[in-house]
């Protein structure tokens, strides 16, 4: 299986917070809260974002794509 089936970016692209939220279907608010370790929803096996340039940050698609294939095993 694989969450990215039909899109038009690489694996191996840096996708931005608004991709991230339309892939996975979590809100911007959510993103930063399982990010964050002293928050409830804190989820240790979601990706870390990357630093591009000052104020912007991105996200492996590879690695949101792994991180939704565990959501989905795991269920």
């Amino acid at each position: 299986m694989n969450a990215f089936t039909g899109q038009t970016f690489q694996m191996n692209q840096i996708i931005n917070l608004k991709e991230v939220m339309r892939i996975t279907g979590l809100s911007r608010a959510t993103i930063y809260n399982i990010m964050d370790e002293r928050h409830k929803q804190y989820d240790p096996t979601f990706p870390k974002q990357t630093n591009l340039t000052v104020g912007r940050v991105g996200w492996s698609a590879w690695e949101i794509n792994q991180w939704i294939e565990s959501k989905l095993a795991s269920r």
